[in-house]
Formats: structure tokens, C-alpha cells, sequence
């Protein structure tokens, strides 16, 4: 299980791999499996059957990536940023360590 330090929603930075410095927008996580897919990151094509509903042929789609290879993104800085927990206003909120801001 991997800690929860990347979340849906969340802008993250790619670190390591094929698309390394590419950002994007996680669309889900799967904490158990340790993954996370990221808009426009780790794109492949895929074979799909033709069903009533849609047409078949090869489709473009995000496939998981590894959360080990992921940062939070700080749009401050322009880089990855490591996460520590606090308060911000009364309420427990995950903190940038680089800008100190909430994300």
C-alpha cells in the first residue's frame, strides 16, 4: 500500500521513465496496486472490438503509472514538490514543502 500523498485531481510531475518532465491531471488511484492515471501521461495505443455503442479499431488511451514515479506539482516553483501534512486555517491540509502553500 502506498501512501496517500497523491490524490484525484491533483497536478503531478512525471519523474522518472518515457514521459519523465511531462505534467498532468490524475484521473484516478488505485492505493492497493500503487498506480495513478494521469491525463495525456503514458498514453498507448489499444485494440478495442466493435460494439453497438462504439466504433472498434485502435484507440489512443492513459494506462497506470507507477505513484513512485510521481510528484506533486508546485506551480510556484515549476517543480515536484515533496508533501508533509499541517494545518492551514484550522484544518489538516497537505503542505508543499518547496512554497509552503496548501495544495
Amino acid at each position: 500500500m502506498a501512501i496517500a500523498r497523491i490524490r484525484k485531481n491533483d497536478t503531478v510531475i512525471v519523474i522518472r521513465g518515457n514521459d519523465a518532465g511531462k505534467t498532468g491531471t490524475v484521473l484516478s488511484v488505485n492505493p492497493k496496486k500503487g498506480t495513478a492515471i494521469v491525463g495525456g501521461v503514458n498514453r498507448h495505443k489499444k485494440a478495442v472490438r466493435r460494439t453497438e455503442k462504439e466504433a472498434g479499431g485502435l484507440i489512443e488511451r492513459e494506462f497506470p503509472v507507477r505513484l513512485s514515479k510521481l510528484m506533486p506539482y508546485d506551480a510556484e516553483s515549476k517543480r515536484g514538490t515533496r508533501v508533509r501534512t499541517g494545518e492551514k486555517e484550522g484544518k489538516k491540509a497537505r503542505i508543499s514543502v518547496k512554497s509552503g502553500k496548501a495544495l
